[in-house]
């Protein structure tokens, strides 16, 4: 098997483990599923005047007859902290979907961004508000026999769900979810940087070495309905920044591995998601598959597929290069030629050596 594929790569939890107690055996029939409206949904394309509507909680809630056991959380826990309460929230998130990378009972950087999507998503927490800890009420909301309902079932059969008020994506396989994740999103300011592009990326198209821009742009993530339709491996650098692994979604935006994903927007527009979770997120998805962003203020299909603000160039890079480059150049010729000219005495003194010998 891949080793890449996330079966391979997360630990398998053990039967016997307390967490199987959290979700009792549900009878046949004894089911009841609380009812979440997720909007009418119509197979139409973007743009329409029947776009479906979204409410926000797409949370589906299983209930049974039997009592749902729980274990109790006697304190908060955040980052920093260990031990085996850890672990169990830990593989809690991982069935779930949302990924802390490996359940190792130590609450870093991995666990908090997962906990980070869970208080988005699941407990409505907004985003300035995000505290990435896990105090009792949360816990024992995770404990309760929850799914991730998606708000689009009749897409293409696998799909990308972006939320940009959450800061979360959600990876369905049919209307399953795969993959639930925190993301840093574009902050919707304007920038003016030096930038590398490599060979194949907008602006150095048909080039076979990296080369160096000064351009400007705005970090705006369009809303709308898109698809992906490139994939590269490996590091990337474009005019919006390096990317670790993009799958390409709408022209040079992608979602895609980056060191820093902070609990806020931070980003030149694209997508950035956790780098262990980039190492695998290209065997989730595929060319083909569709995308729905998110933006909070219309449906993705009223946009369709919204075109982002390109690049322009920053018309202060050209100045600055020529100026920098030309002073230095005065200064290292004049010492030379200072010292070139007491060079005569020895060469006169080496002369009049051979004729003794």
């Amino acid at each position: 098997m891949d080793p890449n594929t996330p079966s391979e790569r997360r630990p398998l939890i053990d039967p016997a483990s307390p967490i199987h107690r959290w979700i009792p055996a549900i009878a046949s029939g004894a089911v009841l599923l609380a009812v979440i409206v997720v909007g009418v949904v119509t197979s139409g394309g973007g743009g329409s005047s029947t776009a479906p509507t979204t409410t926000v909680n797409q949370i589906v809630t299983a209930t049974t007859l039997a009592p749902v056991t729980k274990l109790p959380l006697t304190q908060t826990y955040g980052r920093g902290a260990a031990g085996p309460e850890i672990k169990l929230i830990q593989e809690r998130l991982i069935e779930l979907k949302f990924d802390p990378g490996l359940a190792d009972g130590a609450f870093g950087e991995r666990t908090q961004q997962a906990v980070w999507a869970f208080e988005a998503l699941v407990m409505g927490v907004p985003g300035d508000q995000l505290t990435g800890k896990v105090d009792a009420a949360m816990w024992s909301r995770m404990q309760d026999p929850i799914t991730i309902a998606p708000r689009r079932p009749d897409s293409t059969p696998n799909h990308t769900e972006i939320y940009l008020p959450q800061q979360v994506l959600v990876v369905f396989q049919g209307d399953k979810a795969v993959l639930i994740t925190h993301i840093s999103s574009g902050d919707n300011t304007e920038w003016c940087e030096v930038v590398t592009i490599s060979p194949g990326e907008r602006g150095n198209e048909e080039g076979t070495e990296p080369i160096e821009k000064g351009v400007c742009g705005l970090s705006w993530t369009p809303g709308g309905v898109f698809k992906y339709y490139r994939m590269v491996l490996g590091r990337r650098e474009s005019q919006l920044g390096g990317m670790y692994n993009p799958v390409y979604f709408n022209y040079g935006i992608a979602v895609h591995g980056a060191h820093e994903v902070p609990d806020f927007p931070a980003s030149h527009g694209c997508i950035r998601i956790p780098m262990h979770i980039s190492d695998y997120y290209q065997t989730l998805v595929a060319k083909g598959d569709q995308v729905f962003v998110f933006d909070g203020v219309k449906e993705p299909e009223e946009y369709g597929a919204q075109v982002p603000r390109f690049n322009w160039p920053d018309p202060s890079y050209t100045t600055t290069t020529s100026t920098t480059t030309t002073l230095p150049k005065p200064t290292t010729t004049l010492p030379p030629v200072t010292t070139t000219t007491p060079a005569p005495p020895p060469v006169t003194t080496t002369t009049a050596v051979p004729p003794p010998a």
